[in-house]
């Protein structure tokens, strides 16, 4: 089956004053229609920047600089986002119809002075054609009760009720569920989902975890989960893409990647889970040192400074290239290429 998205090399520069940065350098990655695809990695990896590039939505002075972003529409027709205007009617027809956000903070992403179901009507109403060619416009009204049918989808409780809510009047978990029904409003092949479980407890992250996975069994959306919490992603990926300083240096069906890790910051980052079995009030393993300053990138291979199996005179020359080193896994590590050092 042809990926819904397929992103190759894709470079995102930031151009500051002091330097520089090259906040996502050469990351590819594919998302399998109808699956789910985590991407993980401390927070300053490019995570959320590599998918606000899919949106054409990277701030200034951030920009793509290159790399393809192939994007299979409803129709089949691919197209390459990165060639798109960011502002252009095309990028817009696509943003939020074909491809919606869930952001990590819904609080900041709604309107504080417009209720939640009047926002999610617009979106209805500015997307209507793609799902409704030659049809008649849609109506306030029935956009209003297609909203409603939303909410109740996403199991908000009294859901005529809450459409008429403001968003500073609903808890958080009810904000995320509100604005996972603004996401899925006009039925998207790729929800893209920036860490949504963050600014929720507990018990709220185990129900939008589980109404994502419902609804990603029901409608068959693909799903890209940016997080840093890899205990989520056990539960909800099939695939997962590891990255650190902006490059990929792992990724593989996710039964291989927590069963045998390949790279020394995927194995880091396992050991750093917490476990019901580990020796009571015994130190959490953690990983040595910390994220390089992104002006300030190492030399060769971004992790070696804090690689427990680091090669003096070879993971500090070039960066290594993302290889194969099972079926279906692939990881940048010259620990399974140490002829590519030498060459």
């Amino acid at each position: 089956m042809e990926p819904v998205l397929a992103v190759h090399d894709l470079r995102v520069h930031f151009r500051l004053d002091e330097g520089l940065v090259r906040a996502v350098d050469g990351v590819s990655f594919e998302v399998p229609a109808g699956q789910v695809v985590g991407i993980v990695g401390e927070s300053g990896c490019g995570k959320s920047v590599t998918m606000r590039a899919v949106l054409q939505i990277v701030e200034p002075p951030g920009r793509v600089v290159g790399g393809r972003m192939l994007f299979r529409g409803d129709g089949g027709e691919v197209v390459d986002l990165a060639r798109l205007d960011p502002r252009g009617s095309a990028m817009r027809a696509i943003r939020g119809a074909e491809i919606a956000l869930i952001p990590q903070e819904p609080m900041a992403a709604f309107s504080p002075v417009h209720t939640v179901g009047d926002q999610v009507v617009e979106a209805l109403r500015l997307h209507q054609r793609k799902w409704r060619p030659r049809g008649p416009a849609l109506s306030s009204a029935d956009a209003r009760q297609m909203t409603v049918e939303l909410f109740r989808d996403v199991g908000i409780s009294m859901p005529a009720e809450r459409v008429d809510a403001y968003a500073w009047q609903l808890s958080g978990g009810l904000r995320q569920r509100a604005m996972i029904a603004m996401a899925l409003s006009c039925r998207p092949r790729l929800l893209i989902a920036d860490e949504p479980t963050t600014a929720v407890d507990v018990t709220t992250q185990a129900q939008i975890l589980n109404l994502l996975r419902d609804l990603q069994r029901r409608h068959g959306t693909a799903i890209v989960f940016i997080t840093h919490d890899l205990g989520v992603i056990a539960q909800l990926a099939q695939h997962v893409v590891v990255m650190y300083l902006g490059r990929v240096v792992e990724q593989g069906p996710v039964d291989d990647i927590f069963h045998a890790p390949r790279h020394p910051y995927t194995r880091a980052l396992l050991r750093s889970i917490p476990s019901l079995l580990a020796v009571p009030q015994s130190a959490l393993p953690t990983i040595a040192g910390s994220i390089p300053h992104p002006l300030g990138r190492p030399a060769g291979c971004a992790f070696h400074p804090r690689c427990p199996d680091v090669m003096a005179g070879v993971c500090d020359r070039q960066p290594p290239a993302l290889r194969p080193v099972a079926p279906g896994q692939s990881a940048a590590c010259y620990l399974y290429h140490r002829d590519e050092a030498d060459a």
